[in-house]
C-alpha cells in the first residue's frame, strides 16, 4: 500500500497563527480562552470562548475575495496557505487533476446565515447580498481553497460534526493509498461563534458557566469540569505520497500510518454509555496501521471537558489497551484552546504529529483535582519531554461519529 506522508502544517487557533506560535504556548500551557467581546454576551448564561483575537483576513486573500467569504472560510484559506507554504510544494507545477482538497467543517457559515436572517427582517431583502450563500455554504471552504491554489481534482467538504477533521485524514489517506491523487491539502474550519449557537449548547448544558474565570474554564478529566468551552479557528496539513515527497527533497514530518471510522448509533448528543463504538474505532485505527496496542506512545485525546464525554473516552481506552493504558501519555489540547467543533480533530492531528516531532507532550492544563473514573495519565499541568514514535489523535461528535487517526514517526 502506498505510504502517505505530511510535508507540511498549518494553523489558525486560539493561542496562535501559526504551528509555530501555537505549538509554544500550548507546550507551555498557556490558554487562549477569553471573554467574548464580538458580541453583546450580557444577556447569555456563557459569556467565554476559544477566540482568535485579531485574525486579518487579507493576509492570506485579497480584501474583495475576504468580504465575501464566511470567517469560516477565511480561516480555512488561511492555514491551507501556511500548509503549502511549509510544505515548498509546487503545485502550480503539478498536474491540477492529481491533485485534491478535503476541507471539512461542521457549522459551516451558520453565523452569516443568522446574521442574514437578521439583516432580512430588519432591513429588507434588497440589502442580501447577492453573494450570501456562495460565501457561507459548508463546501465553500474547500472549493476556496482549490481557487487559490489551482486544484481541480477531488474537492470535498463533509460534515461530521466534532469529529470532522479526523475524517477529513482518513478520507485523503484513502484518495493517496489508492493512487488517485499525487498530493491533497488537508484540513477543516470552523467559526461558528455567535449567540445562537452560545445559547443553544447552553441549553443542552454543554458549555461551561466558569464566566469569572475564562483561562481556568476548560478542565477535561477533572473533577469540577462543567462543560466544553467553545472555540473558533483552522488546520491544515499536506499529505503527500511517500515516493513523490522523497523525490522533491521534502521535508517529512510523519507518516499517517491509519484511521477508522465508527458510529454509536445511541443519541444526538450524548455518547454510548459503554464506549463500544469508540473502541472499535481506535482499534480499527490500530488494525489499519498494523499495529498493536502496546505500540502507542501517546493519545491526543478528544477530552472535551464535559461530564459523560471525559470518563466515556477514558472507559474506551482502557477496553482497547488494557493495562497499557496506564502507561500511555494522554492529554488536551482544548483545555488551552477550547473546542473547535469541526475543526477540533485537526487540531488535534497537529498536536500529536509535533509530538512525535518535538518529543514534547503538552499538559493538559486546569487538571487539578482528577476525576476517580478519569484515572490515566492526562498529562496533568507541565509538558512533559518523552519520546513518541505512535501517536493517536481521537474524534469523537454529535450523533455518535467517531474518528481515530494514527501517526508515526518517519
Amino acid at each position: 500500500m502506498t505510504r502517505v506522508v505530511i510535508t507540511g502544517m498549518g494553523i489558525i487557533s486560539p493561542i496562535g497563527e501559526s504551528v509555530r506560535e501555537f505549538w509554544h504556548h500550548l507546550s507551555n500551557g498557556v490558554s487562549g480562552v477569553r471573554v467574548v467581546t464580538a458580541f453583546d454576551t450580557e444577556n447569555l448564561p456563557v459569556r467565554i470562548a476559544g477566540v482568535v483575537p485579531s485574525f486579518d483576513p487579507r493576509r492570506y486573500m485579497d480584501k474583495k475575495t475576504a468580504q465575501h467569504s464566511s470567517r469560516f472560510v477565511q480561516f480555512a484559506v488561511a492555514a491551507a496557505g501556511q500548509a503549502v507554504a511549509d510544505a515548498g510544494v509546487p503545485l502550480r507545477n503539478m498536474d491540477a487533476y492529481r491533485l485534491g482538497v478535503v476541507m471539512n467543517t461542521g457549522a459551516g457559515g451558520m453565523k452569516d446565515i443568522a446574521d442574514g436572517s437578521q439583516t432580512l427582517r430588519d432591513r429588507g431583502p434588497q440589502h442580501i447580498s447577492p453573494f450570501m450563500v456562495p460565501s457561507l455554504i459548508p463546501n465553500m471552504g474547500a472549493c476556496q481553497v482549490a481557487i487559490q491554489h489551482g486544484i481541480r481534482g477531488p474537492v470535498i467538504a463533509s460534515t461530521a460534526a466534532c469529529a470532522a477533521g479526523i475524517y477529513a485524514l482518513i478520507e485523503a489517506r484513502r484518495y493517496l493509498a489508492n493512487g488517485e491523487v499525487d498530493a491533497m491539502i488537508v484540513g477543516a474550519a470552523e467559526a461558528a461563534l455567535m449567540p445562537f449557537t452560545f445559547a443553544g449548547l447552553a441549553r443542552m448544558g454543554a458549555l461551561s458557566r466558569r464566566n469569572h474565570d475564562p483561562e481556568h474554564a476548560s478542565r477535561p478529566f477533572d473533577r469540577d469540569r462543567d462543560g466544553f468551552v467553545f472555540g473558533e479557528g483552522a488546520a491544515a496539513m499536506i499529505l503527500e505520497r511517500e515516493d513523490d515527497a522523497r523525490a522533491r527533497g521534502a521535508r517529512i514530518y510523519a507518516e499517517l500510518v491509519g484511521g477508522a471510522i465508527t458510529n454509536d448509533a445511541y443519541h444526538v448528543a450524548a455518547p454510548d454509555p459503554t464506549g463500544a463504538s469508540a473502541s472499535r474505532a481506535i482499534e480499527g485505527a490500530l488494525r489499519s496501521a498494523s499495529l498493536s496496542p502496546n505500540e502507542v506512545d501517546y493519545i491526543c485525546a478528544h477530552g472535551t471537558g464535559t461530564m459523560l464525554n471525559d470518563v466515556i473516552e477514558t472507559q474506551a481506552i482502557k477496553q482497547v489497551f488494557g493495562a497499557h493504558a496506564y502507561q500511555l501519555a494522554i492529554s488536551s489540547p482544548k483545555s488551552m484552546v477550547g473546542h473547535l467543533l469541526g475543526a477540533a480533530g485537526m487540531i488535534s492531528a497537529v498536536t500529536a504529529v509535533q509530538t512525535v516531532v518535538s518529543g514534547v507532550i503538552p499538559p493538559t492544563i486546569n487538571l487539578e483535582h482528577p476525576d476517580p473514573a478519569c484515572d490515566l495519565d492526562y498529562v496533568p499541568q507541565v509538558s512533559r519531554r518523552q519520546t513518541v514514535v505512535t501517536a493517536l489523535a481521537n474524534g469523537f461528535g454529535f450523533g455518535g461519529q467517531n474518528g481515530v487517526v494514527v501517526f508515526r514517526r518517519y
